[in-house]
């Protein structure tokens, strides 16, 4: 490990971690009671992961976001999402302005350019507004009418849905799913926290959040990420779990329709390098692979019509496939080993 220039070492490990625990004290003074969502939305950022929220309104979604923006001093646009918004509001339109006497259309960008865009309540707006972000999520960029525009860096899509049993709401299509690092639940606060906001939080009264770290030193600690040992073994168990996914493939698969993609893949090795970072460590492990393997896979495999009727839920899927699936990969019988090699 040591050989490779490239890679990470210990010391400067434990010194990004004590940089980022700044960054989570600071979260935790003004967002109560939801410490493991925060390192959470800290380890999405370190991979340079989309985030999709879901909870029931006014649970502290929105909050959260606001408070990373300023603890962190990007640029914050914010889009309130309805069923009447339309694509060009997002990306932005070509305007018909009057340069030097002859018309000419213009580009005005929209709110997707900025470094983190909150997309607040995403599953309220169409299928067809939803889609205006899949090529920007993707590929850092917007193309409006033939001509491609660029998206500024560090670039985050942190959305907010309400579960979709309530009305006015559309299911986001697979393919955009797909595109968010992680889909976290927000619940509700327990007695102690309820107390704590309470007594904190006066009525319409916005919490002060100090500035901790900005755009460019964000960027540099989420390419540090990228430098933290991943062994072998860990990227085996990750195509493993990925691929047990699909169905056909496992016991626990077998309810579902659909699998998980292979950027499911690149993203549990993304996050779960960016968990150890978080915690200190220059070398990811499977333990850090189970723990984010919920928020990463739970969205993106389809759980089949059947298997919902029968009460399966795609969580238990996943709980089920980190049981099923080992840690270490089963080596053949010796009988069967000299057999494949004769």
């Amino acid at each position: 490990m040591t050989s490779e220039p490239n890679l990470l070492d210990e010391s400067t490990a434990e010194q990004i971690a004590n940089e980022l625990k700044t960054l989570r004290n600071e979260i935790t003074n003004v967002i109560f009671g939801q410490e493991k969502l925060i390192d959470l939305v800290m380890v999405a950022m370190l991979a340079r992961g989309h985030l999709l929220l879901e909870g029931l309104p006014g649970l502290g979604k929105t909050e959260l976001v606001k408070a990373f923006s300023k603890a962190l001093q990007i640029k914050t646009n914010r889009v309130q999402f309805t069923p009447d918004l339309l694509p060009g509001d997002i990306t932005g339109n070509p305007m018909l302005q009057e340069i030097d006497g002859s018309r000419k259309f213009i580009f005005e960008q929209g709110p997707v350019f900025t470094n983190l865009l909150l997309a607040d309540e995403i599953n309220r707006a169409s299928p067809k507004t939803q889609s205006a972000l899949l090529e920007a999520m993707q590929e850092k960029r917007v193309t409006v009418m033939g001509e491609t525009h660029s998206l500024p860096s560090p670039f985050f899509v942190f959305a907010t849905q309400n579960p979709i049993e309530l009305e006015g709401t559309y299911p986001l299509p697979e393919a955009q799913l797909d595109r968010f690092l992680f889909k976290l639940e927000v619940t509700h606060s327990d007695v102690d926290t309820l107390e704590r906001i309470i007594t904190n939080r006066p009525l319409g009264e916005e919490p002060t959040v100090n500035a901790v770290l900005d755009g460019p030193r964000l960027s540099e600690l989420s390419a540090m990420s990228q430098r933290v040992f991943l062994p072998d073994v860990v990227g085996r168990y990750i195509a493993r779990l990925v691929h047990a996914t699909s169905p056909g493939n496992s016991k626990a698969a077998e309810g579902l329709r659909y699998g998980a993609s292979p950027r499911a893949a690149i993203g549990l090795a993304a996050a779960s390098r960016a968990k150890a970072l978080l915690e200190g460590r220059a070398h990811a492990s499977c333990d850090d692979v189970q723990a984010i393997a919920q928020p990463i896979l739970g969205h993106r495999i389809i759980v089949s019509y059947q298997a919902r009727m029968r009460g399966q839920s795609s969580a238990e899927v996943v709980a089920s496939l980190l049981e099923e699936v080992p840690l270490e990969e089963q080596a053949l019988p010796q009988s069967l080993t000299a057999a494949k090699i004769s």
